[in-house]
């Protein structure tokens, strides 16, 4: 908790656009946050202008979750100002296409470095200031229901997630039972579509519930986790019913 007495909050990936919907869902639900920027700079300062009208003692931290050294200097920065953590969402990703044969090291390392090695050690270092509290403290890695369906131009951003959600089962049975640790799996979210993916009315074509997914549903879900305390090691589909295809 904050000195304050507050809970707290470290977000990774928040100055994205779905990200900083969960940044702002969190500091409602009475979170302190300390969340990490790495190029976005004017958009992580718009948010944390927007995130201190609900919570004051907020902050922003820069940190390219690729970088371990980085991680671990945030988190030292974070422990300067926090005395404990309650929350890890760990949601930092990069995501592009890389159609076989022709991905290169450079591309698998941006993703891949991003994506596993970022939360890996993210996850980590939370964990190693949450074993030391008293109480439950909550880890939400946010993942993508890529990891149980085959995209054929997407091979190193969904083996990322593939593991990603094997590391969730590994972290929450070591670090039961004082520490939660879930995954949430967003299927195609409105604000996430790029070039890179089908057309939308195709993607819809492919969702039993017949519509892509927004903020709220991932917001929903986030908060059913932090009222829960009978859940760890789980990964929860957000998809519409998209992996039943």
């Amino acid at each position: 908790m904050s000195n304050s007495g507050k809970k707290v909050c470290f977000m990774t990936g928040a100055s994205g656009v779905l990200g900083s919907e969960i940044a702002l869902a969190i500091a409602e639900q009475g979170y302190t946050l300390a969340f990490t920027w790495n190029s976005s700079e004017a958009q992580a300062l718009q948010l944390l202008e927007k995130i201190r009208h609900i919570s004051p003692e907020s902050l922003m931290i820069h940190c390219n979750v690729a970088k371990h050294s980085d991680i671990i200097q945030a988190f030292a920065t974070f422990r300067e100002q926090f005395d404990g953590l309650d929350l890890l969402i760990a949601s930092a990703s990069n995501f592009f296409s890389t159609p076989l044969p022709d991905v290169t090291e450079e591309q698998w390392d941006s993703l891949v470095d991003t994506n596993l090695k970022g939360t890996f050690f993210t996850m980590q270092e939370a964990v190693r200031i949450m074993q030391k509290q008293d109480g439950v403290s909550r880890i939400i890695s946010m993942t993508d229901v890529s990891a149980e369906l085959v995209w054929r131009n997407f091979a190193p951003y969904t083996a990322s997630k593939a593991a990603i959600q094997h590391l969730i089962r590994v972290f929450a049975k070591t670090c039961a039972p004082n520490i939660l640790i879930n995954s949430i799996a967003p299927g195609t979210i409105t604000i996430n579509t790029n070039n890179d993916m089908e057309p939308q009315d195709e993607m819809i074509k492919k969702i039993p519930l017949k519509r892509l997914g927004n903020p709220t549903d991932i917001i929903r879900t986030i908060i059913f986790l932090l009222e829960s305390d009978y859940i760890t090691g789980q990964v929860l589909n957000v998809d519409g019913g998209r992996v039943l295809q």
